[in-house]
């Protein structure tokens, strides 16, 4: 799911990412979510299976930044292993620590602290739903779940 913030709010779309190749293709669906919504910023939530979540945010004319919640995805899932080749090498036996940038929502509700708890005790549903609430977009989050 994408939120796209722009002067009248958070607009949230569902985002297809079954068929991209790499972090490009899901920079592109973040662009065209911004460009439609004439929106400066855009998160992206990503859960998958319960298992872990990812936070993607792109701010205008800015490279996408990444938090993953469970790197260990990156063993079984490819979308996982897209987000964190984003953030940089991916450890051969990889932690249950999260990764990435706590502070990509420090500005919208969510410190580093909070994310990083969030990733490391909190179900992927239920850490998306407190992300969804502190940034302003949860009815959206909701209606889109």
């Amino acid at each position: 799911m994408a939120f796209a913030r722009g002067d009248a709010g958070w607009i949230g779309t569902e985002a297809d990412l079954a068929e991209v190749a790499g972090v490009d293709d899901i920079t592109d669906i973040m662009r065209e979510t911004a460009v439609e919504t004439a929106a400066d910023t855009v998160v992206l939530l990503v859960e998958q299976e319960d298992e872990w979540f990812a936070v993607v945010r792109l701010d205008d004319g800015e490279d996408p930044r990444v938090f993953l919640s469970d790197p260990r995805a990156t063993l079984t899932s490819d979308l996982a292993r897209m987000l964190h080749e984003q953030i940089g090498a991916i450890d051969e036996v990889p932690t249950d620590d999260p990764v990435g940038d706590p502070g990509l929502l420090s500005d919208l509700g969510t410190d580093a602290p909070r994310l990083n708890e969030l990733g490391e005790r909190t179900l992927p549903g239920d850490a998306l739903s407190v992300i969804a609430e502190r940034a302003g977009f949860a009815d959206d989050y909701e209606r889109l779940r």
